[in-house]
């Protein structure tokens, strides 16, 4: 199992900019993808952005253009830059691993991203 913690969540009007940082327990690049996730009470879970370990990026398409995953392999870090934040972007945004594509995702605690307008 793959530990993460979050971090870098907090509180931001409108236009304003957070980055999350994860930490992770493993060498990032032994690991299948990474990603950040975000929840909403009462919905599921939803993908943000993923990154693999050959470095491809996925978004969702509610934050192109927006957000930017990245990753430093030295320090078995993955971030979430995010700009021009909508209210819409509150949320609880978690960190994920999945070492493999048959394994489950393994999840940090999770850090609150609150927009307010």
């Amino acid at each position: 199992q793959v530990r993460l913690v979050e971090s870098g969540g907090g509180s931001v009007q409108a236009g304003g900019s957070l980055r999350l940082s994860c930490a992770s327990s493993a060498s990032i690049f032994s690991i299948n993808s990474m990603g950040w996730y975000r929840q909403t009470p009462g919905k599921q879970r939803e993908l943000v952005a993923t990154i693999t370990s050959g470095g491809s990026t996925n978004y969702a398409d509610s934050v192109k253009g927006r957000f930017t995953i990245s990753r430093d392999g030295a320090k078995k870090m993955v971030y979430l830059q995010m700009n021009s934040l909508k209210p819409e972007d509150t949320a609880v945004y978690f960190c994920g691993a999945r070492r493999s594509i048959a394994s489950d995702w393994d999840w940090g605690q999770g850090t609150q991203v609150t927009v307010s307008s």
